[in-house]
């Protein structure tokens, strides 16, 4: 059972916003309503650090999901794309540079498995069938660090209803891309590339399930995994596969990239929950980019939302979060 300590509007004093700077937005919002859709002036006046440099073209046309807007605490653009995880580039978290390499002109998503009809998308095909959205998650990794970001894209559950799964499929596995001449850390044979991971049905039509094409207003960072991400707020932050080529409908529960490598330590559910350790450290607490800390939260705050769907798994005991 998921018990709510607090309410969740409920926020530190430290983190509130001042009033002048509250007043001053609401004035520049309401005069500003025909320029939301660039979002570029908006996202200079709140300080988000965007690249000057920066062609226009980049940004994207979203509407604002104000369900997923309630957070206040965003990470600095210049210190979430310069702090990293995406191995197919290195191990280490400054990646972001080499990450540049990736090619994502004329990007395909293929849809395959158990579905009526297997299909191919163009990412651009994408973005311009369903209207994207903009949502403010957390993020937090299995490494005990967290971020904030303001995410462009659409449910997952709107891809389901256009697949159409057949009854039979009971999970999705996600692939990445492979090219060990641009992503040089795939020549590395003892990792199982390409990347891999995978979600139940259920998991995947659940309202928090986003597919990402952009962040803070313009199309994705090619660290952040472009054109296309997963992401998945309440667990951790290696089930949000990054530059996803294929998904497949399947009826077998699928083994992921870090599974595969360490089962002990990075299993299927990976539900964010601060009472089991990873048996290298805690995960009672992380540390916020940008400076501080905070004590981890049972399905990362995301417990309302999401844990019905484990309310039958009870027997599986700490194994679910793993």
């Amino acid at each position: 059972m998921y018990i709510q300590n607090k309410p969740r509007w409920q926020i530190k004093e430290n983190q509130v916003t001042n009033e002048q700077l509250y007043l001053n937005r609401r004035k520049f919002i309401k005069n500003s309503s025909s320029i939301l859709g660039s979002t570029a002036l908006l996202y200079n006046f709140l300080g988000k650090d965007l690249d000057a440099n920066q062609n226009n073209e980049n940004f994207l046309k979203f509407q604002i999901n104000k369900k997923y807007h309630i957070l206040s605490n965003i990470t600095p653009e210049n210190l979430s794309t310069k702090y990293n995880n995406f191995f197919e580039f290195g191990s280490t978290k400054n990646i972001w540079k080499e990450a540049q390499k990736l090619e994502t002109k004329n990007w395909k998503l293929k849809i395959t498995g158990l579905v009526e009809k297997p299909l191919t998308f163009e990412v651009e095909d994408l973005i311009n069938k369903f209207k994207l959205e903009e949502r403010i998650y957390r993020h937090r990794c299995v490494e005990a660090w967290s971020m904030v970001v303001p995410w462009l894209g659409f449910q997952m559950s709107k891809l389901l209803k256009l697949c159409k799964p057949l009854s039979s499929a009971k999970y999705i596995k996600f692939t990445t891309f492979y090219d060990p001449k641009i992503a040089t850390e795939q020549k590395a044979r003892w990792y199982p590339w390409p990347y891999t991971e995978g979600l139940t049905l259920e998991e995947a039509k659940n309202d928090l399930s986003f597919l990402v094409f952009g962040a803070y207003g313009k199309n994705l960072h090619n660290q952040f995994g472009a054109p296309i991400r997963l992401h998945l707020p309440w667990k951790y932050g290696f089930k949000s596969i990054k530059s996803i080529e294929g998904i497949e409908f399947t009826d077998k529960r699928p083994v992921s990239f870090w599974e595969n490598l360490a089962s002990n330590e990075y299993g299927f559910w990976a539900n964010v929950n601060p009472a089991v350790d990873h048996p290298r450290w805690s995960q009672k607490t992380e540390r916020i980019l940008g400076g501080g800390e905070r004590e981890t939260e049972i399905y990362n705050g995301y417990g309302p939302e999401v844990s019905a769907l484990y309310s039958n798994f009870s027997n599986l005991g700490d194994r679910l979060f793993r």
